[in-house]
């Protein structure tokens, strides 16, 4: 670190960091994002509007919260109670309808195959019965002598 001399004969530092010296990092490797239960919201909600003017912003730095989360919230309880400040964010799950189709849809193919599987089962069998009907009256004839 550079250090400077004041008019005073002090020394102090420039703020400025010598090669050597390694900088503290106060940003964590990697971000993640943060998850706020239903009742913890609807504690700060109601603790926010309790609050004068004046004091909402320490609230808010002492939660480590932005003004932007509670105007969120507050549209998500307007919403519905419940609901809204338990609602997930992103991207929402399949649908139980959705799921059901699929479900019968693939039972539907399974049963065309199985019927499939049938009717040739069925043809295979009613040739087999010509044939032997077949073979059951040219053995029922005898054939002609000869003289």
């Amino acid at each position: 670190m550079m250090m400077m001399v004041a008019l005073n004969g002090s020394i102090e530092s420039a703020g400025v960091m010598d090669d050597n010296e390694v900088p503290e990092i106060e940003v964590p490797p990697k971000a993640t994002r943060r998850r706020f239960p239903a009742e913890y919201k609807a504690r700060i909600l109601a603790e926010y509007e309790r609050l004068p003017d004046g004091e909402k912003g320490a609230l808010l730095r002492r939660e480590g919260l932005y003004s932007s989360l509670i105007s969120e919230w507050r549209k998500q309880a307007a919403a519905g109670v419940a609901e809204g400040l338990a609602r997930k964010r992103g991207r929402p799950g399949p649908d139980v309808k959705d799921r059901k189709i699929a479900a019968l849809e693939a039972e539907n193919e399974r049963l065309r195959a199985k019927l499939e599987t049938s009717e040739k089962v069925i043809e295979v069998q009613g040739k087999v019965s010509a044939l032997l009907e077949h073979l059951s009256e040219s053995a029922d004839t005898k054939p002609p002598s000869k003289p």
